[in-house]
């Protein structure tokens, strides 16, 4: 009986935290990773270095044109089963009217733009069948937003909710299955020491789910349990 092919990830945004989890789940269940990272981040390098080959380590910047550029270049010919980008910043819990403008353009930057850029500079190595994932949040959903606060991770996270809709519509019939995942509120640098969550148990919940719905037709927003999180 032939082998299956083995199957091949792209995680962007791979340097700690949920990301880096990611690429650690992904390899442990036998997937070929390529991870990325801001910089020569030691501990996904060291996990690379422990994998046998299954893990690879390229430098991005995602809010770099040039740098995307350079991998786009670099990765010329790769197919993909699954390009997953992962991206936040959070600047704090202040009011929107207190927000300065560059604090803004920085959150609105690397939450939403930066993620779609990516998508459409990648999207073409992703195989007919192959998935396309970002990692949002249930803050982002418009319908939950009944408490207040992080108003504008909120409004950041929404904007990408609403972008890779649009994303979907503009390639509707690409053979895609389209994801937005919510991962819940994870024990991270971002998420803070107190989120009842630990990435070690969510990430694995949240692969489950990116297996479970390969081949999917459409977009659709999940937590990591594969229920719907309303928009």
């Amino acid at each position: 009986m032939p082998t299956a092919p083995q199957r091949r990830a792209l995680v962007i945004g791979a340097s700690r935290g949920l990301g880096l989890v990611l690429a650690g789940e992904l390899t442990r269940r036998g997937w070929q990773v390529v991870a990325t990272a801001r910089q020569d981040d030691g501990e996904l390098r060291a996990s690379a270095a422990c994998s046998n080959g299954q893990l690879e380590v390229e430098t991005l910047h995602m809010t770099s044109p040039g740098q995307l550029a350079a991998l786009c270049e670099r990765l010329d010919g790769t197919r993909l089963d699954l390009l997953f980008v992962n991206a936040a910043i959070d600047r704090g819990d202040v009011p929107i009217d207190a927000v300065p403008t560059d604090m803004f353009t920085e959150v609105m930057t690397t939450n939403a733009l930066s993620p779609l850029r990516v998508l459409e500079a990648l999207r073409g190595l992703v195989a007919p069948g192959g998935t396309v994932a970002v990692m949002s949040s249930e803050q982002g959903s418009v319908s939950r937003n009944t408490e207040g606060g992080y108003e504008l991770y909120k409004a950041s996270k929404a904007a990408l909710n609403q972008l890779m809709r649009s994303y979907a519509t503009r390639h509707d019939g690409d053979g895609h299955t389209k994801l937005l995942m919510g991962p819940g509120h994870n024990r991270t640098r971002l998420g803070g020491p107190d989120a009842p969550l630990l990435p070690q148990d969510s990430i694995p919940a949240l692969v489950d789910v990116l297996e479970a719905q390969a081949g999917a037709p459409g977009l659709q927003f999940l937590d990591r349990h594969g229920e719907v999180v309303p928009w």
